[in-house]
Parts: structure tokens; sequence; C-alpha cells
């Protein structure tokens, strides 16, 4: 929830957003939202599917706030082994572990003055969060093996792919250290709901590729832009990306055309286009988090509000439905 939202008018003629591509409505609103909340000094929760660019949202934040000047330091939860994460994270003295040979500033010294974004967020072992919770509450950090405090001036952006208070409801996410991330919150919008966004950001990757290949190449064949269309692109913009660098390495002549497209592409694209030939839009169709709400609302009427009968009736447990009642904004007066 924003705190004190700027205008939409204010928000429309902020400074423009570098490195963002796309003019669908969705992203829009994305846009909106990351000029409002980079005037902030809260931490900010980003959530969207893999590959969705939530990464260059967090550079967005952080270049137009007022902690530009200051460094932006990047952190994969996912990708470090538990063991060095905290070494990462808060750094580590001289002697501290086996291959410790000198004192190291960790990621929230390097980050002291900007913005500090923690990718995967809910991937982070419990008692890292644990860590990062008191850092954040205290604005201040021991390395490890160290004994000394040293106060930081971060602002925390992190992101995950998951839906955060199912994280919650399973264990993995701390649920205090859910609450300190999720201030702010953007959901950057997967690739598929962007509609004409494809086509731009395939074009833009195109001068991209071209460019980095030393190549002249004028553009798409019309049949490329409708198999990009009906594709559906699980793998976002990423996966867009990878595709069109691939198409630039073994494509010949100026103007690509379909056979350079990955056969599994077009498959899936053609089979999408037959679908929807005799079918109403997807859009005509409620979101699964729609019905799943609908479904919610239906167990705790039927169980007059009784929220443990309503878990029994929907076959969860009682702290995953509380989980969901939240996610939904649902209130019950039981």
């Amino acid at each position: 929830m924003i705190e004190t939202p700027l205008s939409a008018a204010a928000a429309e003629t902020g400074p423009p957003i570098t490195g963002l591509i796309g003019s669908a409505a969705a992203m829009e609103e994305v846009y909106q939202l990351t000029r409002q909340v980079a005037r902030s000094n809260a931490s900010v929760l980003l959530l969207g599917e893999t590959g969705t660019g939530k990464e260059l949202i967090a550079k967005a934040i952080h270049h137009l706030s007022p902690r530009a000047s200051g460094p932006f330091i990047r952190v994969n939860c996912g990708a470090l082994h538990e063991n060095l994460l905290e070494s990462e994270l808060f750094g580590h003295v001289r002697g501290a572990f086996t291959g410790a040979v000198a004192d190291k500033p960790g990621r929230f010294e390097l980050a002291d003055g900007g913005t500090l974004f923690l990718d995967e967020v809910t991937e982070m072992p419990l008692h890292c969060q644990t860590k990062l919770l008191r850092a954040l509450e205290e604005r201040k950090i021991r390395r490890v093996g160290g004994t000394r405090y040293v106060g930081v001036d971060v602002r925390l952006v992190a992101a995950t792919n998951r839906v955060p208070e199912q994280a919650v409801a399973e264990g993995a996410l701390r649920e205090d250290l859910f609450y300190r991330l999720d201030h702010l919150r953007i959901a950057v919008p997967p690739l598929r709901r962007r509609g004409s966004d494809v086509v731009e950001l395939a074009r833009h990757f195109l001068d991209q590729a071209g460019h980095s290949a030393k190549r002249h190449i004028e553009g798409f064949e019309e049949g490329v832009l409708s198999v990009f269309r009906a594709y559906d692109w699980p793998g976002n913009v990423r996966e867009l990306k990878n595709v069109v660098e691939r198409m630039v390495i073994l494509g010949e002549g100026p103007v690509l055309g379909t056979q350079t497209i990955p056969e599994e592409i077009r498959n899936a694209a053609e089979c999408n286009s037959e679908d929807a030939s005799g079918a109403a839009p997807r859009d005509a169709f409620p979101s699964l988090k729609e019905v799943e709400r609908r479904h919610i609302m239906d167990a705790l009427a039927h169980a007059e509000g009784n929220k443990t009968q309503a878990a029994r009736m929907l076959g969860i447990d009682r702290s995953t439905l509380y989980a969901r009642l939240r996610q939904y904004g649902i209130e019950t007066g039981h």
C-alpha cells in the first residue's frame, strides 16, 4: 500500500523512465507507481513472474530517487549457498571462517547511501531472514565473526516470483519480514498481458542484437510478428530477448523470416491461434486469482464466517486461509 501517492497527473509528468520499453496500459500503471514510490525511502516489494523485468523496475526506482547518486547493489538470494549469503550480505572479518583471509565489507555496507536490491528474497534461508529483519529495523549490521556494529543507510527493494502470502503460509518467508518488505508493492505484469508491447520489445531487442553482431538488419517479416503475438511467452521479456538474439545469429539477409524462429515456439503459437479461432478472448474469463477469491468467499458464506470450518471445506489449514484472506483483502467478522 502506498502511503502518500502522487496524483495521476503528477506521476504522468515525471521524468522519463530510461531502460523501460512498452506502452501497454498495464505497464503505464507500473510506470506511475514507480515514479510515486521512488520519492519515498520505504521498502518496496516487486512481484512478478520470472523474466518480467523486476530488476529494471528496481533500477528505475533507484535512478528516480534522491539516492540516484549512490550505489545500486544487487544480490540474488536464490543463487548463493546459504553459508555464503550471510557473508555476502553483512561481510566478514579476517579469520571468521576458513578462507576469510581479510576483512570484507558486505552488500549492505557497499549499498550505504544507495539502494540494495534483493532478488528472489523468498529463497533466503530463515536464519538470514532474521538478521535481515534486524538490520532493517536497527539500520546497522555486524560482520560475520565481528563484534562491532556498523551503521548503514540503505533503501531496500526486494523481488520475488512467488506469491509472498503463500510463502509465509508455507514457512518459507518470515511473516514479520514480509510485513517489513511489503510497505510499498508493485506487481509487474507478464508479457502475455502486455499486448502490442511484444512487437515494440522485439524491435528494440533486434536493434540491440544487430548492433552487437555488427549486422544491418531492417526488421522482421510480418509473419514473425504474428507468431510473436500468438505465443504466450512463459519466460516473458527475457525469453523474447533470447529468441530475437538467436534469430539474428542464425538468420541471413536484412529481413528475418519465420524460419529463424525456434520450431517449438512456432508450434505453440499455431496451437494458440487455432484454440482462439472459435473461442472467447482469454480476457473474457476471470483470472485464477479471481476464481480462487470467489471460491473462498463462497466457503465463508456457507460456513457463516467461521474460518476454521471454511478452511476445512476448502481442504487447507487455517494459516493458509488467513494468508489468502490478507492477499485478497477479504474481511470477515470471525
